[in-house]
């Protein structure tokens, strides 16, 4: 069929028509799964019938930017109603639409007469699409905006603007290992280029690489100390760092000039639920969302703040359509986590269930597949470097100071609740989840993997362990580091702090799993995200936790079981503090007023006097996690 017919105003017909020619329009299922099949056959010598005929009667009307983006939304969208795979749908379009465009750059009228060859196309042309691109992000069309930009960097490979903001948009497609390559060729291009700085320091907090995103950030501040966005995203990441004095400051800062931020709203809610004031959080979200009622943040916030009831309807409804509109992918997992919260809370823990698993759905193909062969054999290699005749030599550059004390084990295995007990006493102080000892493996990790970590080494490990502590307290006998990573260094630990003290926190094996899959983790975490990733994690944790029990030296490590605690809050309590070395205190039992930062998922819990209905928590979802039921 000739599609001389089309003008200006059925940008919108003509992408239908090739659709329809593609992937003929279908009746019935059966029908339909031919035309999926027909389609998948066609991407291959099918596809390019399709290039030819979209180049000879497409190309020659030049559609303008809009009107190709109409066409090709048109034509998106026949694929899917047509039975075409979602996948497949969006491939097409996307090499349909860089055909076209290649095509119009190099078929461009040159204007001293005849056709302008491809390597110099118009400025016009590079302008239009990076406005066209710029557009599509506005309205929340990403992937429309990939290909925009996609366009613009053929036709300029160093266009740094277009490959920072090809990243922010394949960021909001949750492909985040692309975007972060635009995000450092964009700086690479262009070092004094403040929007990528923040982008790739944004980024690089969402991935949990906080120190590298700080980093980043102050750079894109340094270059423009004006920068709003940048400003808000470094508060959060000192947030999440726990230096909420210093997020503070960056929140209050942008709002001096700009009291509308809603972001820096929210970031202010952040830090004040991260310290007990509930209220106050609870009102920074609502201003927020007076300012922009579809402030995925802000509204996510909320059902973490209490317990939810049946009352809340407005609320549920609010993020369902939300959460439906088109959001980007890491906003809308976090609004699922919102909602299975509040499903759980109000006891419909089959909807919560299915809103975990959206949610972390969203979240597996931004982050890097779990390899559980090679989480094996780091077991086994510390299991093999660590022996007990190794652990048993005092190491040169060893210290005998006693002020650190880790708290080890599974995420949400009750590790934020044991720091808040142990913090609670006049003599100690919490630091929150520190990644020292996770940095100090990275920069070392070959001697270690050959245990050679000299004597200059330990030392400054040694002493930089020590001031970082410093900086939480001038004069507490202790300081508790909880970090559940910390998990896994506890033979590099004890070499050089071989009279620390170490608490570990042991819970139900499926409530402990179901927790983790339950919360939102930075994306580091890719095991948290699948079921059966996670019972795989889960037992090499207790296997290496077991080497540790076996080869550490008697009175090292002290196993805390959660479900135990909670019976006998007193009486672990004292154990505990006597382990450690300090004396009964009273505050220790009404821990839930210590005021400190909880920067963890526990923010809530921990404000809370010690509850028992967590326990055996993982009966509500019986029917649901078939790979975790193995575990006991």
């Amino acid at each position: 069929m000739a599609l001389t017919w089309f003008d200006a105003r059925d940008a919108a017909k003509i992408g239908i028509a090739l659709a329809d020619q593609f992937a003929p329009r279908t009746e019935t299922a059966s029908d339909g799964a031919r035309g999926k099949h027909a389609a998948s056959r066609d991407r291959g010598d099918g596809s390019q019938e399709l290039f030819a005929r979209a180049d000879r009667e497409v190309r020659p009307l030049r559609l303008n930017l809009y009107k190709k983006a109409k066409f090709a939304n048109s034509f998106k969208w026949r694929l899917l109603e047509n039975g075409v795979d979602k996948k497949i749908a969006d491939e097409m379009t996307q090499r349909l639409l860089v055909y076209l465009s290649m095509n119009q750059a190099r078929s461009a009228p040159d204007p001293g007469g005849g056709t302008a060859p491809a390597e110099r196309p118009r400025a016009v042309d590079r302008q239009s699409l990076l406005t066209q691109g710029n557009q599509c992000i506005a309205r929340g069309a990403y992937a429309e905006a990939v290909t925009f930009f996609r366009d613009l960097i053929r036709l300029e490979p160093r266009h740094a603007t277009a490959h920072s903001n090809l990243g922010a948009a394949l960021c909001k497609l949750g492909r985040y290992k692309e975007a972060e390559s635009h995000f450092r060729e964009a700086i690479k291009i262009a070092p004094d280029f403040a929007d990528a700085h923040s982008n790739l320091g944004n980024l690089l907090r969402w991935n949990g690489e906080s120190t590298e995103s700080e980093r980043w950030l102050r750079r894109a501040l340094k270059l423009n100390p004006r920068f709003e966005e940048a400003r808000v995203n470094l508060g959060l990441t000192l947030a999440f760092m726990g230096r909420t004095r210093d997020a503070n400051a960056q929140f209050e800062k942008v709002l001096k000039v700009a009291p509308r931020n809603p972001d820096a709203l929210v970031g202010l809610a952040f830090v004040a639920k991260t310290e007990g004031r509930f209220d106050e959080a609870s009102a920074h979200f609502k201003r927020a969302l007076e300012i922009n009622p579809k402030l995925p943040g802000a509204l996510a916030g909320q059902a973490g703040l209490r317990k939810m009831t049946a009352a809340d309807g407005a609320w549920i409804e609010a993020a369902e359509q939300l959460a439906t509109g088109g959001i980007g992918a890491l906003d809308e997992a976090e609004l699922r986590f919102a909602m299975g919260k509040y499903c759980d809370d109000v006891g419909n823990f089959k909807r919560a269930f299915e809103s975990y698993k959206r949610a972390n759905e969203l979240l597996k193909p931004m982050a890097e597949p779990y390899a559980r062969d090679a989480h094996r054999q780091f077991v086994d290699d510390l299991i093999r470097l660590y022996s007990r005749e190794t652990l048993a030599q005092r190491e040169a550059g060893s210290v005998d100071s006693a002020r650190p004390v880790f708290v080890v084990g599974m995420p949400r295995s009750g590790t934020s609740l044991m720091e808040q007990i142990i913090a609670s006493h006049p003599s100690a102080q919490g630091a929150g989840e520190l990644e020292f000892w996770m940095e100090a493996v990275r920069v070392h990790a070959a001697a270690i993997r050959q245990g050679r970590l000299d004597e200059p080494a330990r030392k400054k490990l040694a002493e930089g362990y020590l001031r970082l502590l410093e900086s939480f307290s001038s004069d507490a006998l202790r300081i508790v580091d909880k970090a559940p990573v910390n998990s896994d260094h506890l033979g590099l630990i004890h070499s050089i702090f071989p009279n620390a003290r170490i608490i570990h926190m042991q819970r139900d094996p499926i409530d402990t799993c179901l927790s983790c899959y339950f919360q939102q983790f930075s994306l580091s975490m890719t095991f948290t995200m699948d079921l059966s990733d996670l019972a795989h994690y889960y037992r090499e944790h207790r296997r290496l936790m077991a080497h540790w029990h076996e080869v550490l030296p008697p009175g090292t490590i002290l196993k805390v079981p959660y479900e135990e605690l909670v019976a006998d809050q007193e009486g672990w309590t004292r154990r505990v503090l006597e382990f450690i070395g300090l004396g009964w205190d009273e505050h220790c039992l009404e821990f839930q007023e210590t005021n400190r930062p909880v920067v963890t998922s526990s923010f809530w819990q921990v404000r809370q006097k010690i509850f028992r209905n967590s326990v055996m928590r993982w009966r509500n979802y019986e029917r649901f996690i078939g790979p975790l039921l193995s575990l006991k």
